[in-house]
C-alpha cells in the first residue's frame, strides 16, 4: 500500500508542477504532462516511499522556497568572492579537502546538500560516507581542518533548512 500511495503522491506533485510549468490546458499538453508524470513516479517514486503523507504538507514546500531563497543568496556571495579571487591574483588561496559532518539521514537530503555544496562556487562535493555522515569537499580557501568548524561553514546554512523539506 506504500508503495502505491508514494508513487501516487510522486505523480501528483509532477503532474502539477508539469501544469505549473506548461501553462496549458489542452490535451496534448495534458498528455504528454501524464506521461512524463507517470514515468517519473515508476523511476524515482521509492525516493519517497519512507513517509509519503509528509509530501502533501504545505510547510514543506514553504521551507523548500525558502531554501531556494538561501541559496541563491549564498550562491550571489560565492560568486562575488571567485571573481574577486580571479581578478586579485595577489590575494592568498589555500586549496584543500577538508571532511565535514552532516547529520541528514535521507539520501535526498543528501544529495540536495552535495548539489548545493558543489553549485556554490569554490567548493565541490568530492565523496559522501552514508552511513557516517561525512562529506568530503573540495574547497577553493581551506579556513580550517577542524571537522566542526568546516562543518559549521559549509554545511550548517542549508543543512537546518534541508531537514526540514525532507527529512
Amino acid at each position: 500500500m506504500r508503495y502505491i500511495r508514494s508513487r501516487a503522491i510522486t505523480f501528483t506533485v509532477s503532474i502539477l508542477l508539469w501544469l505549473l510549468l506548461s501553462f496549458s490546458l489542452d490535451w496534448q499538453h495534458l498528455l504528454v504532462g501524464a506521461f512524463a508524470a507517470l514515468l517519473v513516479a515508476w523511476m524515482m517514486g521509492d525516493m519517497f516511499a519512507g513517509q509519503p503523507g509528509k509530501w502533501l504538507s504545505p510547510r514543506r514546500y514553504g521551507w523548500f522556497a525558502f531554501y531556494m531563497f538561501v541559496f541563491a543568496w549564498e550562491c550571489f556571495k560565492a560568486n562575488i568572492d571567485v571573481a574577486y579571487r580571479v581578478l586579485s591574483p595577489r590575494l592568498p588561496i589555500n586549496p584543500g579537502i577538508v571532511k565535514v559532518k552532516t547529520t541528514l539521514k535521507t539520501e535526498t537530503a543528501l544529495t540536495f546538500l552535495a548539489n548545493f555544496i558543489t553549485l556554490t562556487p569554490g567548493t565541490f562535493s568530492v565523496d559522501i560516507e552514508k552511513e557516517s555522515g561525512y562529506i568530503y569537499i573540495h574547497w577553493i580557501d581551506v579556513k580550517t581542518q577542524n571537522i566542526e568548524e568546516a562543518s559549521r561553514i559549509i554545511v550548517s546554512k542549508s543543512e537546518r533548512i534541508l531537514k526540514e523539506v525532507f527529512e
